[in-house]
């Protein structure tokens, strides 16, 4: 089959992420491997002081978010041909402790193509150039929290 005719899937949604059904849709039946990557809102943060978290807004700007996420896909395509499905989904919105944030998912027909790799990958690279949000709220106040990367031009 043809790179071009693997799934990809890339969104920024308000909706739950659904594993069983983001799965399915990047699952061929030559796939015999999926790596998963999910990051969820955390009740205890341990960044600076610890504290409390009782919520987190998320926010995005979704056309270029999407166009970014849409990058990733293509670059982990690039690293790694061998992989078949990919998955890039982006939850906004008021979360709670305990929520599912981000899913990333990357398939291959064996687990020792580099599947897990590109799904780390993935990660990383979303939270360097996508354009994602947010605001911790807890019981001392609220503060957006930064991340460390500084765009090059051209990102």
């Amino acid at each position: 089959m043809q790179p071009s005719k693997f799934p990809t899937i890339y969104s920024i949604t308000e909706s739950e992420i659904d594993l069983n059904d983001l799965l399915a849709r990047i699952t061929l039946p030559s796939t015999g491997a999926a790596a998963i990557f999910t990051g969820m809102v955390r009740g205890v943060t341990s960044r600076g002081d610890a504290h409390e978290t009782e919520y987190l807004e998320y926010e995005s700007y979704v056309p270029m978010a999407e166009a970014k996420m849409k990058q990733v896909a293509d670059e982990i395509r690039e690293k790694w041909p061998v992989v078949e499905g990919i998955a890039l989904v982006q939850r906004i919105g008021k979360l709670y402790p305990k929520t599912p944030t981000v899913l990333i998912a990357c398939t291959a027909a064996h687990r020792d193509t580099g599947v897990f790799d590109a799904a780390r990958y993935g990660i990383d690279r979303l939270k360097e150039i996508v354009p994602i949000w947010k605001k911790e709220f807890g019981p001392n106040g609220q503060e957006w929290v930064e991340g460390d990367y500084i765009p090059k031009p051209g990102e």
